[in-house]
């Protein structure tokens, strides 16, 4: 089988048509005889909305048996979100939360505290996003729950880390994003401050916590000893602004927006054809002596105003006026073409919907179709990360609150009788797939 085509389970089907379909029963056959690369990893998810669930998402389609421990009452608060529903159920928790297995839990009961305890003890990570010292006051802290398991990886992402003069301050994904500099760089230039359309603070923070759990992981494999890993949207959103830091250190004040352009080359940025807009990626010389060429303009390459980078950053409001002159004669289609044929790095800015139905996006299985027992079929985001020998897998939808309670506790030992007097008490609840859940 091809390493660029990723089984995601069988449940998965891409939304390709029959080529794509053959594909993923080839890789889903695959799949089955070689599980994922985190297969034998489980992983307590007490984390909510989406740095922790991204996280988590991620290590649960690369194997790893991801328990979805939410909070009583109500679960992740993401399941309140009113807009977009599909059939009652949120849309966006259903895209943070599939392939893992959920479980309702009253960590502020004694008996919810055992519980969790006793899961620990079989447990290889630990994750939650949640302000410090909450988890503390709940009495199932890392030192505790350390002292249960001395293996166990916990892993916390807060808004500021767990250290500074701002450590107890809560995060939320558009603060850190004004916090770190992001907002004074997006946009155009004398524009207000304005965010990133997607929440890069929370999404790169969740990658933040794959790859140091991973790390921990690998050490816990050799030394047998866990340890806590700590990361934040503060630093997840500083972590964005490396070429902008750059900048700061070496001229020693701070680049302000510059639209879709780039700070440090030109032309590296967004125009406007006749009938859309695409991304021009002149990066060095000789892409901006190619690009001089297609646009039927050779004598560009040794006018005075554009003949090095340096120039051209310096007139780059004249070089995009005549660009754009040139690329309102033609559509977006036909420049791509035409830059394609000469070697340029070009591409289309599409809207969200043209990017999930591009035929790429399909041939790298990044859509996909998850049966949902309440919301019924539903298309998610596909793993973006491929194996050639132990492929990621999508095998479950987002789990109904408490859908896998009993399975759950009874795999920690616990008997029917006892889950139905948790159930009972209010300690634990079960899935109901009805509107609203």
């Amino acid at each position: 089988m091809s390493a660029a085509v990723p089984s995601q389970g069988a449940n998965y089907t891409p939304s390709g048509g029959s080529a794509a379909a053959e594909l993923a029963n080839e890789a889903a056959s695959v799949g089955a005889r070689h599980p994922g690369p985190l297969s034998g990893m489980r992983v307590l998810e007490l984390a909510q909305i989406m740095a922790g669930p991204t996280c988590g998402m991620l290590l649960a389609d690369m194997g790893a048996d991801v328990i979805k421990v939410e909070k009583l009452p109500g679960g992740d608060d993401a399941r309140d979100y009113r807009e977009p529903r599909i059939n009652g159920v949120s849309a966006p928790f259903l895209v943070q939360n599939r392939n893992k297995r959920g479980i309702a839990l009253n960590l502020k009961h004694p008996q919810g505290r055992e519980i969790l305890l006793r899961l620990v003890r079989d447990a290889d990570v630990v994750t939650e996003n949640y302000r410090r010292g909450t988890m503390e006051k709940l009495g199932v802290g890392y030192d505790v729950l350390s002292r249960v398991n001395p293996r166990l990886i916990y892993c916390a992402v807060s808004g500021y880390g767990h250290e500074g003069p701002w450590a107890d301050k809560g995060g939320f994904d558009l603060i850190a994003q004004g916090f770190a500099g992001l907002m004074s760089i997006t946009g155009e230039s004398g524009g207000p401050p304005v965010k990133s359309g997607s929440p890069v603070a929370d999404i790169n923070a969740g990658l933040l916590a794959a790859i140091g759990i991973l790390a921990a992981y690998a050490h816990a494999q050799k030394t047998g000893r866990g340890q806590f890993v700590d990361t934040s949207l503060m630093e997840a959103a500083l972590q964005q602004t490396y070429w902008h830091a750059a900048f700061h250190f070496a001229e020693g004040h701070s680049p302000g927006p510059s639209g879709s352009a780039h700070i440090l080359t030109a032309p590296y940025q967004a125009f406007k054809t006749r009938d859309g807009w695409i991304n021009i990626g002149g990066a060095n010389q000789a892409n901006w002596e190619r690009i001089a060429e297609v646009l039927g303009h050779p004598e560009w390459r040794d006018d005075v105003r554009f003949a090095t980078n340096s120039v051209r950053m310096q007139n780059l409001d004249a070089l995009v006026l005549l660009m754009n002159d040139v690329l309102s004669t033609r559509t977006r289609d036909e420049w791509i073409a035409a830059f394609d044929a000469a070697g340029v790095p070009v591409g289309p800015v599409h809207t969200i919907g043209e990017a999930l139905t591009h035929p790429q996006t399909l041939a790298r299985g990044m859509v996909v179709d998850v049966e949902h027992p309440q919301a019924g079929p539903t298309k998610a985001l596909g793993c973006p990360i491929h194996f050639s020998a132990t492929p990621a897998q999508i095998t479950r939808a987002a789990p109904l609150l408490g859908e896998h309670t009993r399975e759950v506790l009874g795999e920690s030992g616990y008997s029917s009788a006892e889950i139905d007097t948790l159930v009972a008490e209010g300690v634990v609840v079960e899935a109901r797939a009805t509107a609203g859940d």
